[in-house]
């Protein structure tokens, strides 16, 4: 294991993680003939995302004790992720996931977590609380709430997270990622993610994740219920129609980049492995979407999902090369920035 950070870490994620096996070609699983391994698990993803812009990131999870397990624990610290707080849980073994990939949009994904998820078993009397009350950003996804005894641990890290004074907090962000297959039932998640909600400063949906967390799935609306939960930032992701940002003072929204879609799974954690970056830049909520925006377009051209994520310069270049159209609706311009990570 990695040692404890002597200072704050820049991020902290936790939750889900998982070996992906996915096609190295399109189509049916059954007549796919080559795989590729790599370390997934959106949590996971989201820390290995924000390490490849620099971030000093950690994340906090569980695995099996096993090859995979013991592949994750030794690949993390390749990608600049401190592996300090990822422990071995005798008796399960670490979850592995597939996927077929039918470009542009369906990427159907196949979780073997039974009899149940090592990730699950994060409990609150195992967590770091004094590095997650003192990470400038911490970032949790609804998964985690989904069952015992994790819910109870995300609930204290919640607790203890808003308790905190300390003075190189910055946000908590909820990733509404919504899996129907992780719950008993919609009712379920959407009273967990409104306990979630009162502790986070930024919340990160898609149309239907949004549904669920506070019945919207008009994106204006979705994101105006957000901001009446108490968040300082609502982010609601729109497919092929683009992404937009509010706050209480500013409207950002952007369409999205016209690309070649190889596998559109990992997107969502390039994005928020970017938007973390321009969280901790303390850049403008307009920059912060563009940018974003791009990682998630750069990731979903490439296969694999923890290894597709792009450092900062690419997703600079890829912004001066494939100008997405933005507008930022506090003074219904186009004031788009030009991003030079």
């Amino acid at each position: 294991m990695t040692n404890r950070a002597p200072h704050a870490y820049d991020v902290i994620t936790m939750g889900r993680v998982s070996v992906d096996i996915y096609p190295q070609q399109t189509g049916p699983l059954e007549d796919v003939s080559t795989f590729s391994k790599s370390v997934g698990g959106s949590a996971t993803n989201v820390a290995i995302a924000a390490a490849r812009h620099g971030a000093d990131a950690a994340v906090i999870t569980r695995t099996g004790n096993d090859p995979f397990g013991r592949y994750i624990a030794r690949t993390l610290p390749e990608f600049g992720v401190a592996n300090t707080f990822v422990e071995t849980i005798e008796g399960l073994n670490t979850p592995v996931a597939f996927c077929e990939i039918f470009p542009p949009d369906d990427f159907p994904l196949y979780f073997y977590r039974a009899p149940k998820a090592p990730d699950l078993m994060i409990t609150a009397k195992s967590l770091p609380l004094h590095e997650i009350e003192r990470a400038k950003i911490f970032w949790t996804t609804v998964t985690g709430l989904s069952e015992e005894p994790s819910r109870q641990a995300h609930h204290a890290a919640f607790e203890a997270r808003s308790a905190s004074t300390s003075t190189t907090k910055q946000h908590t962000v909820l990733d509404l990622d919504y899996r129907s297959m992780f719950w008993s039932s919609p009712a379920a998640a959407t009273r967990e993610v409104a306990i979630a909600l009162e502790h986070a400063t930024v919340a990160v949906g898609n149309r239907e994740e949004c549904e669920v967390a506070v019945g919207e799935t008009d994106p204006v609306r979705a994101a105006d219920a957000l901001l009446e939960r108490g968040v300082e930032i609502a982010i609601v992701k729109q497919g092929p129609k683009g992404v937009l940002a509010k706050t209480r003072d500013e409207f950002v929204e952007f369409r999205p980049h016209h690309i070649d879609v190889v596998n559109g799974l990992g997107s969502g954690d390039g994005f928020g492995g970017a938007l973390t970056h321009g969280l901790l830049e303390g850049w403008g909520l307009e920059r912060i979407l563009a940018f974003a925006n791009a990682a998630g377009a750069i990731v979903a051209t490439r296969f694999e999902c923890s290894t597709a994520m792009p450092t900062s310069d690419e997703i600079g270049a890829f912004i001066r090369s494939n100008p997405a159209e933005g507008t930022n609706h506090a003074d219904e311009t186009n004031t788009e920035e030009k991003v030079d990570a």
